[in-house]
């Protein structure tokens, strides 16, 4: 994992921490949601989004051009690229799992 792919993980990680302590501390008068953090969370999103998609153009771009046969990029630079975009998907999808049972959490709770 490269220095880019390190730092997607620990900010997906702080997310995830951050919300469990939201979620453990929430008191009726803090449920109020400020535009600003939610303009935040999702800029943050997109930028995260933006990387994952990113990664696989340039693994896409690697392999056609290991394919065609470009002396100037190997074998090996288009598997990593390869596996970067892998690690950087799965760890999306894993995110968009947990925001969604969250949410599904959340929605089941009486009001």
């Amino acid at each position: 994992m490269d220095i880019k792919g390190a730092a997607l993980f620990q900010e997906m990680q702080s997310y995830a921490n951050q919300a469990r302590n939201i979620s453990n501390d929430i008191r009726p008068q803090e449920m109020q949601v400020q535009n600003s953090s939610q303009s935040d969370f999702s800029s943050l999103l997109k930028q995260a989004i933006d990387n994952v998609n990113g990664l696989q153009q340039q693994s896409n771009t690697l392999a056609t051009a290991v394919e065609m046969g470009d002396p100037n990029v190997s074998l090996a630079q288009a598997m990593i690229a390869g596996q970067k975009s892998s690690i950087a998907f799965e760890a999306t999808v894993q995110i968009r799992n947990k925001l969604v049972e969250a949410y599904k959490e959340v929605m089941s709770m009486p009001v």
